[in-house]
């Protein structure tokens, strides 16, 4: 919030008696003008200093803690590595849903939350152009990884996309929910399974049995005891890459990772 404060001149030593004017009258020396002014913009500071730091800490619309400081951080800086002692981890994947040749050489699982904004712009951004620049090189894993404590929405979505990915059109689900985001709620989520044509009752029963909650969980698990905290969060060959990181940083961890592989 800015606020203007209206200038003060003063006059340059005693204050004269205008022309005419009664010998009674009050004049101000500068020296009275800056013990009145003094206490004056000391209340206005405390004021000023409320609105803009105060209701900094108290207003705000999702709670503080290191999942919201990661969710809502800016953007991570570039986390290639140079050199080639790079860290790989180990990842269980089942029956998640992936886009690409099974047998890709270079698997990129995602963590991810369909509530999060970074998560969203890793999908507008970065995911089709890494699909269109490797199509036969690329396999992309999705994994749930809601964060419930700043995101009420995110397991109900995830419920609905696993859902969808039991008729097999989860990747279609994904896109219009990620298209969607703000508008997250069950009203949305049988609006898009009718657009995309599933069968009906079985999403119904499916969703309002919440029969996937396991799986979720199972995903959330997989991904803390990998020590990921926030979304997204990528393994690439088991590498980590940790935020919405733009095409090229992707782009060099693949590269690399391909030149390793035809070595």
């Amino acid at each position: 919030m800015s606020q203007e404060i209206g200038s003060v001149s003063s006059v340059d030593g005693e204050g004269a008696h205008p022309s005419g004017a009664d010998s009674d009258t009050l004049t101000f020396k500068r020296s009275h003008f800056v013990i009145v002014l003094v206490p004056v913009a000391f209340v206005c500071g405390l004021a000023v200093g409320y609105l803009a730091w105060g209701r900094g800490i108290y207003d705000q619309d999702e709670p503080q803690g290191l999942e919201a400081a990661l969710d809502n951080a800016p953007e991570p800086v570039d986390m290639v590595r140079s050199d080639k002692q790079v860290e790989r981890l180990k990842i269980e994947v089942d029956n998640d849903p992936y886009l690409g040749p099974e047998q890709a050489p270079v698997t990129i699982i995602e963590f991810s939350d369909f509530e999060c904004s970074y998560c969203v712009r890793f999908y507008r951004d970065t995911l089709a152009p890494l699909l269109q620049e490797y199509p036969n090189d690329i396999k992309f894993v999705y994994l749930d990884f809601p964060l419930t404590s700043i995101h009420p929405n995110a397991k109900p979505a995830a419920e609905a996309a696993q859902c969808a990915f039991a008729q097999e059109k989860f990747w279609e689900f994904h896109n219009r929910l990620f298209d969607n985001q703000t508008m997250l709620s069950d009203a949305l989520y049988l609006e898009i399974a009718s657009d995309i044509g599933l069968d009906m009752a079985a999403f119904d029963r499916c969703y309002r049995s919440s029969v996937f909650t396991e799986e979720i969980a199972d995903d959330f698990e997989s991904g803390r005891s990998l020590g990921v905290t926030g979304t997204p969060t990528f393994f690439i060959n088991g590498r980590p890459l940790v935020g919405a990181q733009p095409f090229r940083v992707f782009k060099a961890v693949i590269e690399e990772e391909l030149a390793t592989i035809r070595q």
